[in-house]
């Protein structure tokens, strides 16, 4: 073998390997070890919740845009994660982002956990319930002041309690 050829089998090993970390990276998206202050089991999940909500909250699913009431609520109140029923996001903090997803700029306190998804090929941050682990939706940069943070919510994984 000559010194180009070296050089470039070289150069493609290393294009390859570029190319892998990503995908090997969502395999383990989720991976992370987490204990969560609820857990069931599969079964215990799909009794409890809509065929929807399992979807999006244990398999990490996206309901289409502009399909969730939620969108719309514009009353007092907290919203809440329709698997746990664990205080997510106060309602001063929602905003009209124009996604077509209920969109908020700031979680309550401890109410969230984040991961890093690579399910569709590039790093996103993952946002899932802190008490059941249960996928949330995602969060971005491109939000509103004071945070700047957009966590762009799937509906159908909140419910909402007035008051």
């Amino acid at each position: 073998m000559t010194t180009d050829q070296l050089s470039r089998r070289k150069a493609l090993s290393w294009l390859g390997i570029g190319a892998a970390v990503p995908m090997l990276g969502a395999c383990g998206s989720r991976a992370e070890a987490r204990s969560y202050r609820v857990s069931l089991t599969e079964a215990q999940w799909r009794s409890k919740l809509t065929k929807q909500e399992f979807a999006i909250l244990r398999k990490a699913g996206t309901e289409r845009p502009y399909s969730s009431p939620l969108n719309k609520e514009k009353r007092a109140g907290t919203y809440i994660c329709a698997g746990c029923d664990n205080a997510l996001y106060a309602f001063r903090t929602k905003f009209e982002s124009g996604t077509g997803w209920p969109s908020f700029w700031k979680p309550l306190p401890g109410a969230i956990v984040t991961a890093t998804d690579y399910k569709i090929g590039y790093p996103r941050t993952e946002v899932l319930c802190a008490d059941c682990g249960g996928h949330l939706g995602h969060v971005f940069d491109d939000g509103p002041q004071p945070t700047g943070k957009r966590y762009c919510m799937n509906g159908a994984a909140m419910h909402f309690r007035p008051g």
